[in-house]
């Protein structure tokens, strides 16, 4: 056998050995960390979840080391094409190289004593303590142990300079030609390995994410795994993004003050203004279990009950006359992202941003949490991949004990990029609550379904009565839910259980304004056959925000709101806002008021389709409205800035 020409692998051979060089560095970084931290470490953890931590650490480091080699490599390839062996490209490189790993070495060498203080890997967040630097500098530095991790990096980036120029010393001496064609497509294969590493994940859905890192319980080992530089870069993308820009409706203490005077809250707490101590006789008998359904693109005008003439929804129709109905309700926005925030925290949207992808992650008082104090188990079902829009990072930073995604269903039934079709993942999720039911005590079920979105799929023993593909998915997505609740009837702890219907948001059904109601106005039912006796409509303007303080409500269950909810069976609201993009939307029993980024204002008369703009002749309902959504959404933004949340 004749021996490779190893002249043909020159240029992967330099950099595979610098890549994995820094891979070796940042693992050390991370180690120092573990053995600093270890008194963080869980009871519960595992050595397993331990070893996996590192592990996904390393997935972290190469997306770090490919962004930082790529242009290098490129470099050096074409280099290696010609046989340059320039000794000034050679250099310019080589200290690209060695500066930009000694900044990122430097960075976590800054993130372990950041950490220790603030559990939390470094952000941009940082750099907001510039105004007072010597402030939060003396906090980290005051103890004279953080100086020690400077000798750290400095041994380690004194030995990446030696090893570096070992490297480039034995890979840029000449070497015999090489055919052009293999040169070009090995070369273009590592290339491809780079950029695999960079996106972190083979899943044609989403690349790696911060919350990839969230795969246990324990809140130390979930963020061992990532790499400060990522999320470093990761939150100084979102805080330039300019959905993610600070809003300036009001003065922050007279959005506060205003939604203290909507809210009735007299006494307010000066570090969570928003506070509500809600109290009840609790029982154990009010433990009942909750599974919140929230359904894809389900707008109320899909339903027989709102006007729709296609017989789409026969069961969630039939449904909606057997517990509660509130049929003024709306989503916070028109973003899945949006729905399963909003009905889960209880706060709303603004304008694009994303709540859940921030960095640092944010712990919000929500119904997880609650409820975990009264001893609930918790899970969330989706059809899909996790990382998509940072759920499964998110929900697990806020007290969720499960989430189920694609990777836990059979390959064979996923069946398109949204996954498993809604039937099948209700049929799996039986099983896992009858697991969580035998433990003897109460649990909450979040069920994100899908299949009323493109692309579409409508399983073959499924058979439609109509022709359009858009109805045959609601007709579907229908039965997918009526086969759910039929499983369920059948299980010991259906009649301990409040079933909670609501859509993630709606669908462009009609176009009347500049906002589409019908993406907006969702079902909202409460069902509970063993529990609800009197089965009720009610009329008042409800949200998405309002569903986790009327779940608590129901269950007679204590706890602290600290949201923009309420519990509607008790409390009336006089509009609910919602959000499209770059509108926002007020409406009550009458009227619709559309405020524009620009600050120019829509009101309509909405009951009858009426176009015409009654703003100029009915200012004060414009004023009343406006303050009443702006007021509210700016007291969101303030609590999430000052950690109030």
């Amino acid at each position: 056998m004749p021996d490779i020409d190893k002249s043909l692998f020159r240029n992967i051979t330099v950099v595979l050995r610098i890549y994995l060089l820094v891979l070796i560095l940042f693992a050390t970084y991370r180690l120092i960390l573990f053995i600093g931290e270890t008194g963080r470490i869980g009871a519960s953890a595992s050595v397993g979840e331990i070893i996996y931590s590192f592990i996904i650490g390393l997935r972290f480091d190469a997306v770090i080391a490919g962004y930082i080699l790529i242009l290098p490599y490129l470099v050096i390839s074409v280099e290696h094409l010609f046989d340059l062996n320039s000794k000034v490209l050679k250099t310019m490189v080589f200290y690209y190289i060695f500066l930009l790993f000694s900044l990122a070495f430097l960075v976590c060498a800054i993130d372990i004593p950041w950490f220790s203080h603030f559990f939390s890997r470094f952000s941009v967040s940082a750099f907001e303590w510039f105004d007072n630097p010597s402030f939060v500098f003396g906090m980290i530095f005051g103890e004279p142990r953080f100086w020690l991790y400077l000798i750290p990096f400095i041994a380690l980036t004194v030995t990446f300079y030696f090893l570096l120029k070992k490297a480039f010393r034995h890979n840029f001496t000449p070497q015999k030609p090489a055919r052009i064609p293999l040169k070009i497509g090995f070369s273009i294969l590592f290339l491809c390995l780079i950029v695999l590493g960079i996106r972190g994940r083979l899943s044609t859905s989403s690349p790696i994410r911060v919350g990839t890192a969230f795969f246990c319980d324990d809140p130390f080992l979930n963020q061992l795994g990532l790499n400060p530089n990522f999320t470093l870069m990761t939150s100084f993308i979102e805080s330039r993004m300019q959905e993610n820009k600070t809003i300036k409706f009001m003065d922050d203490s007279i959005a506060i003050a205003n939604v203290e005077k909507y809210f009735s809250i007299k006494n307010p707490s000066k570090d969570f203004p928003l506070l509500r101590k809600e109290t009840f006789e609790s029982t154990d008998s009010d433990k009942h279990n909750v599974v919140i359904i929230i359904m894809e693109s389900m707008s109320a005008e899909k339903m027989k009950r709102h006007g729709n003439k296609d017989n789409l929804t026969p069961f969630l129709d039939s449904i909606s006359n057997e517990g509660y109905y509130f049929d003024n309700t709306y989503s916070a926005g028109t973003r899945t992202y949006n729905g399963v925030f909003s009905t889960l925290c209880s706060f709303p949207a603004i304008y694009w941003r994303h709540p859940m992808k921030t960095y640092p992650m944010l712990k919000y008082h929500g119904i997880a949490t609650a409820l975990k104090k009264w001893d609930y188990s918790s899970v969330y079902f989706t059809t899909h991949d996790g990382q998509v829009d940072n759920i499964e990072g998110f929900l697990r930073f806020n007290d969720f004990d499960k989430i189920i995604s694609e990777k836990d269903y059979p390959s064979e039934e996923v069946k398109t990029v949204l996954g498993v079709p809604d039937d099948y993942m209700f049929r799996y999720s039986i099983p896992v609550l009858n697991e969580l039911n035998a433990k003897k005590k109460p649990f909450i079920a979040v069920l994100m379904t899908s299949s009323d979105h493109g692309p579409y799929y409508i399983p073959a023993y499924f058979k439609p009565k109509n022709s359009d593909i858009r109805n045959q998915s609601v007709e579907y997505a229908d039965y997918s839910l009526k086969k759910f609740i039929q499983l369920c009837s059948g299980q010991k702890w259906f009649k301990n259980t409040i079933f909670v219907f609501v859509a993630d948001h709606g669908a462009c059904i009609n176009m009347v304004y500049e906002i589409p109601l019908s993406f907006n106005h969702s079902p909202l039912i409460f069902y509970a056959p063993g529990i609800i006796k009197e089965k009720k409509v009610f009329h008042n303007m409800a949200g998405q925000i309002d569903i986790f303080p009327s779940i608590m409500g129901l269950l007679k269950l204590g706890y602290d709101n600290n949201t923009l909810g309420i519990n509607l069976f008790k409390e009336k609201r006089p509009y609910i806002y919602f959000n499209s993009d770059d509108k926002i939307g007020v409406i009550d029993s009458t009227w619709l008021l559309v405020v524009h980024k620009d600050k120019s204002a829509d009101l309509r008369s909405y009951r009858n389709n009426d176009l015409k703009n009654y703003a100029a002749e009915w200012p004060d309902i414009v004023l009343k409205m406006k303050t009443y959504a702006e007021s509210n959404i700016q007291a969101y933004q303030y609590v999430i800035r000052s950690g109030k949340q």
